[in-house]
């Protein structure tokens, strides 16, 4: 059911043709180049089309995400695959749909089948509602931990309660700050360039070329191809995942295998072939241009082929006690440290006797490292951003604080569109606060973070909001989430679910809120009436976070001992790489607290000089682009892109990186400079071509053979891993783990 197109649009005599009057006045060269002026504000927008395509394609990627983020290879799927996808399906609807208007009486709704042609502002709100779908809910994540790792029930009101709230905070500071992040011509979000460029390519009629195919017809044989080859890596040969040449030649050496693992070593000598090891924890490589592949691959270098070996190898902090590259915590002797030996059973809180009794917490060489280059990164990002961009940063912000600046596109969209009341918005964000406190103080406080907590988290991410927006706006670039884990960590310590439920509220709903208004500039730039965004998104977020939850919480209560790969059987993929990470992070934050890892009660104190190390990194680069203006090449170097690089291992694994550097550069590198032609027309196909197949393959694998408990052919390449054992294994003298030789 849908208003009429007028009900979302002034009564104007505007028309695109009325719109080439306009001067294209936006101060970004970029945006000029890229996003049209016209406008036909007499466009169906919420027509039946529009909900329907866009609710199922909400749905499917939030559920698909879901199901693959629990797997030993997790798929992530993108809304540009919706993207392609949608338009011939559309079309066809609009070819075979009925088009009778039935009026609906005592109203001014309509309802029809198939108001028109399909239409580029239906094809936006779809990408919309499928951008909502595609974006990771953090919340499940808490509720990950607790069910499958604390071994903990958790109600599942409140568990629901926290997944929305989380999510639909963000929309309200969204909403604060759309005059700032949104209608300032200065802000004018890079990445949303992409989307708008291939709006306008998928648009334009095409015509198949002599002896070629078309883009859908590209798209389908690539998808058939990837479908049935998924049927290998995920079921027939999953071991082809991950292969390492140099732990099939030795077999023996603990030292070998540490070099050679893909999946839990430095990965010389490995490969996958498999889509989802390549896209698995990246994102897909085809998407992403080669200045920044070619950044993380130097960053991935330097650390785990000149920072790593020469930190574990010279034994610092005693690294040859424990794995080369691991997110577990360890106790001194190099066992697996026991979390529920510091944990009160009664109170689910820090138990100092227990901590003095089972002693100081050990990281893996390679995971304290991590977390000292996101102290690292963190600071370079705001130092970067301040050396490179502050000066036109601070200039574009006071014209947007004053008012007075305004370009071709805003006009048209005040002149043409009712705007979003500013109480809407309010209304929300009061009843999300209510709804938050009641979640966390509610259910015999199982979320262990008092309302002071929740007030503290929702002021962290209404101060950050604007600034942040405003580097992501100009820069295309976001600092890291640590801050919040190490506020929470100092005030309130003890309490792992403290810590986590506060890291959502404080730091995810403002990501939920760059999130959103991206979205919002993209409808901007395409001219969507706002009131239909306003709809679109909060639909699509309350349906994908539903989803979400739904589908997290039937694999936790049907999977089992799903994310325990010790006592999985052989060939189950639910091991929940991301998660295992995320439940160690909330041990070290949490239960332990930031004192007692990187503070003076800690082993790794020194790591704080990351910090100072991350701030002075970009002004070598600084200075040099200033010294040499003429080498562009200098200001692509991005210091805080390559201190974070790594930021996703683990649960990404060398392997995932070199063959995403590998893909990524022979596609946007090499054919991108050689045959333009063809990259133009079949690169982001061929992305979400191989997305789907892979989605497809595996959700149809599960429904029809994993689910009865048959996870494929039992011989020697059903193992979900490289076949590297001792590639986990400590080298130093003495140290006894069960599996791993004593040296």
């Amino acid at each position: 059911m849908a208003p009429s197109s007028r009900d979302s649009v002034k009564l104007s005599p505007s028309s695109p043709r009325a719109c080439a009057d306009e001067v294209d006045d936006c101060p970004i060269e970029e945006v000029r180049l890229t996003v049209p002026i016209t406008d036909d504000p007499t466009l169906p927008v919420l027509t039946f089309r529009t909900w329907f395509l866009g609710l199922t394609s909400c749905a499917l990627l939030a559920f698909c995400n879901q199901f693959f983020g629990y797997r030993q290879n997790p798929l992530y799927i993108s809304s540009l695959s919706v993207q392609i996808v949608v338009l011939p399906i559309g079309r066809l609807m609009a070819a075979c749909l009925p088009r009778k208007v039935v009026g609906i009486k005592g109203t001014r709704w309509s309802f029809s089948l198939n108001p028109g042609p399909f239409n580029l502002k239906e094809h936006v709100l779809i990408t919309i509602f499928a951008n909502s779908g595609s974006s990771y809910v953090y919340a499940v994540g808490v509720i990950t931990i607790v069910k499958a790792f604390y071994h903990r029930d958790i109600h599942p009101l409140a568990a629901m309660l926290l997944t929305q709230t989380t999510q639909l905070m963000g929309y309200g500071w969204a909403g604060l700050f759309r005059k700032f992040l949104v209608d300032s011509p200065y802000m004018w979000w890079p990445s949303n360039l992409v989307q708008v460029s291939l709006f306008r390519a998928l648009h334009e009629k095409e015509k198949r070329p002599k002896g070629g195919s078309t883009r859908l017809q590209f798209f389908l044989v690539v998808l058939a191809a990837s479908f049935a080859y998924y049927t290998v890596p995920n079921y027939l040969f999953p071991t082809i995942s991950s292969i390492s040449v140099v732990c099939l030649v030795w077999r023996n050496s603990v030292t070998a295998q540490q070099i050679g693992s893909g999946a839990h070593g430095l990965g010389v000598g490995s490969f996958g072939l498999d889509w989802a090891t390549v896209a698995g924890f990246l994102g897909t490589p085809l998407s992403t241009p080669a200045f920044a592949i070619m950044n993380v691959m130097a960053g991935f270098f330097l650390v785990v082929y000149v920072l790593l070996p020469v930190a574990y190898w010279s034994n610092a902090y005693d690294a040859r006690r424990f794995p080369i590259i691991s997110s577990n915590v360890f106790m001194a002797n190099g066992s697996r440290y026991d979390v529920s030996r510091v944990l009160d059973p009664a109170t689910f809180k820090f138990s100092q006797s227990g901590y003095d009794d089972a002693g100081q917490i050990n990281l893996s060489i390679f995971f304290a490292f991590n977390y000292g280059l996101s102290f690292a990164a963190l600071a370079a990002t705001l130092s970067h951003v301040a050396l490179f961009h502050g000066r036109s940063i601070w200039r574009q912000t006071k014209a947007t604080v004053s008012g007075q600046q305004t370009d071709v596109h805003t006009r048209l969209m005040k002149k043409n569109y009712m705007a979003v009341p500013q109480w809407w918005f309010h209304v929300m964000l009061v009843l999300v606060l209510g709804l938050s406190i009641f979640a966390c103080e509610g259910f015999g406080q199982e979320l262990q973070l008092p309302y002071w907590g929740v007030l503290l988290a929702a002021g962290l991410a209404f101060f950050s909001t604007l600034p942040i927006g405003i580097i992501t706006a100009t820069t295309n670039q976001q600092p890291l989430n640590v801050v919040t884990e190490l506020i929470i960590g100092y005030l309130y310590p003890g309490r792992p679910l403290a810590s986590v439920a506060f890291k959502t509220y404080g730091y995810i709903s403002m990501s939920q809120a760059i999130m959103f208004l991206m979205d919002f500039k993209l409808g901007h730039y395409m001219k969507i009436p706002p009131r239909s965004m306003f709809a679109v998104q909060l639909v699509g977020t309350v349906l994908a976070s539903s989803v979400y939850f739904g589908t997290s919480w039937w694999l936790l209560e049907s999977v089992g001992n799903i994310c325990d790969p010790a006592r999985l059987p052989a060939g189950s993929p639910w091991t929940c790489p991301s998660d295992e990470v995320f439940y160690n992070a909330s041990v070290i934050w949490g239960v332990v607290g930031p004192q007692r890892i990187f503070g003076r009660l800690g082993r790794y104190a020194k790591m704080n000089y990351f910090f100072l190390a991350g701030a002075l990194a970009p002004v070598p680069m600084w200075a040099l682009s200033r010294a040499f203006p003429e080498r562009g090449w200098i200001r692509l170097i991005n210091m805080p892109v390559l201190l974070s690089a790594t930021g996703v291992m683990p649960s990404a694994r060398s392997v995932n990186y070199l063959m995403w550097g590998a893909v990524g550069l022979t596609f946007n590198h090499v054919v991108y400079r050689r045959y333009k032609a063809w990259w133009a027309r079949h690169n982001y196909v061929l992305s979400a071509a191989l997305d789907a197949g892979v989605a497809f393959m595996g959700i149809a694998s599960y429904a029809m053979l994993q689910s009865r408990g048959v996870n494929g052919v039992n011989w020697w390449g059903l193992q979900v891993d490289d076949h590297c054992d001792l590639a986990r294994c400590p080298t130093a003298p003495g140290i006894s783990v069960p599996g791993c030789p004593v040296q």
